[in-house]
Order: structure tokens, then C-alpha cells, then sequence
């Protein structure tokens, strides 16, 4: 694991390259802004040339790169220096994404130089069997969210939450699991948390809303009253 504690339970707020600029930052500081108020961990990705305007203007939220390589510095010319993402203030990288996947090489020397640089990793997997294989690369985050269900608004069944969050803790229990396919409401990130999943996040379910940044607090606000919910129950139990 990194040196960066990752603290649960976490949003993901992920614009993709859907804003960016001013547009971006004003997502980004409604973001901040529902972090300061509910205490909740929230990462918000921006595209490269943000990071430092989006760190420079915002307090809470943790800037995060969507991509990133092993590369070290050096030559290089047109690749993702590490240094660079880190230098401009991202404390946080998105890895095998499905629109930017990495090859098994490629992403276990990538996991390994963010950790060098103390940056939490969110990796992601697109079934249960690839998570299951990440999940001895130790990234922070994993990320399992069936590649078909992204940007549909269906959420993947409690059973694929269970079965995820399962798995990948009989093969490393430190890695935390985020469920995200199809996220849209704050009913969707109540349930996963609720279920088991350490966080969530989404990027249609945010940015369609009628108010995005309405959206992103009640969201928080869900995340928050699951994990409570769920902490009780096992409290409960015992």
C-alpha cells in the first residue's frame, strides 16, 4: 500500500473529459464544498492540464489524474510523467480505465511508481476475475465495474457487489472496493455502500442531473448515512 491513508467510505466525482477549465473548477468547488460539510472523502478527477488550477482553488477535494505511466524522468517526449501529475498537485491517479486500459506489464510498473510518489491508486477491473488479479498488484482502490453497464444508468446486482467485494478481500483485505457501473442516484450509492463497498462514484449520474452539484451532496449525504447504517448492523450482530 501507498503511504497516503486512503480513508473510507469515498466519492468519486469523474467529469471525464466532459469539463474541463472553468467549468471544471466550478464542479470542483461545489465538490469541496460537500467534502468540508459532510467530512466525506471526495476525489475529483480532472484532465491533466487542470490539476494545478483545480488544486490551487479548492481545499478538500483530492485532485486526481485520470491516466498516468511508469515513465521516469527523462526522455519522454509526449507521455504521462508521473513527477509531473504529482508536482501539480495530484495526490490521487485513475489506472486501466476502460477508455485508456493498460496492458498486466504495464499497470503493475505504473501501481509501483505512484506508490513511490505516495499518490493513491484507483484501478480499475471490468469483471470479477480481473479484479481478483489486480488485487495482488495491491493497488488502493479497485474499481470493478462491468464495462457494458458504464454510462447506462443500470447499476450491477447486490449479488455482483457481494461477490466483488468477497473475492477480493480473500485475496488482499487491505485494498479497498469501489462499485461504480451505472451509479445515477443517491438511493444507487446508498445501496453499494450499504452492501459492502468501501465507495462509489460516477460520472453521467453527476454531470445529467439537473443540478450537478445538488447531486454530488446528496450523494454524499447517502454515503454517509450507509456507512453509518451498515456500522450499526454489524455493531448489532455481535
Amino acid at each position: 500500500m501507498s503511504q497516503r491513508e486512503v480513508k473510507t467510505p469515498f466519492l468519486i466525482v469523474n467529469p471525464k473529459s466532459y469539463l474541463y477549465g472553468k467549468k471544471s473548477l466550478e464542479l470542483a468547488r461545489a465538490a469541496d464544498r460537500t467534502a468540508a460539510e459532510t467530512g466525506l472523502s471526495i476525489y475529483f478527477t480532472c484532465p491533466f492540464a487542470d490539476i494545478r488550477y483545480i488544486r490551487e482553488n479548492t481545499e478538500h477535494v483530492i485532485v486526481t489524474a485520470q491516466h498516468m505511466e511508469a515513465l521516469r524522468p527523462g526522455r519522454g517526449m509526449g507521455h504521462v510523467l508521473p513527477e509531473s501529475l504529482k508536482e501539480a498537485g495530484a495526490d490521487a491517479v485513475f489506472l486501466n480505465h476502460a477508455e485508456n486500459p493498460l496492458t498486466v506489464a504495464e499497470l503493475c510498473k505504473t501501481i509501483g511508481r505512484a506508490k513511490e510518489l505516495e499518490m493513491t491508486t484507483i484501478v480499475c477491473a471490468d469483471s470479477v476475475a480481473e479484479a481478483v488479479a489486480i488485487a495482488q498488484m495491491s493497488p488502493d482502490i479497485l474499481l470493478c465495474e462491468p464495462t457494458e453497464l458504464i454510462g447506462t444508468g443500470q447499476v450491477a446486482d447486490n449479488s455482483y457487489i457481494y461477490e466483488s467485494t468477497d473475492r477480493i478481500h480473500a485475496v488482499n483485505p487491505e485494498v479497498k472496493v469501489m462499485i461504480a457501473s451505472g451509479i445515477t442516484t443517491a438511493d444507487d450509492v446508498y445501496n453499494v455502500v450499504r452492501l459492502g463497498a468501501d465507495g462509489t462514484g460516477a460520472t453521467s449520474g453527476i454531470l445529467n442531473a439537473p443540478d450537478p452539484a445538488a447531486r454530488i451532496q446528496e450523494m454524499a449525504e447517502a454515503i454517509v448515512r450507509a456507512a453509518k447504517d451498515r456500522r450499526e448492523a454489524m455493531e448489532g450482530e455481535q
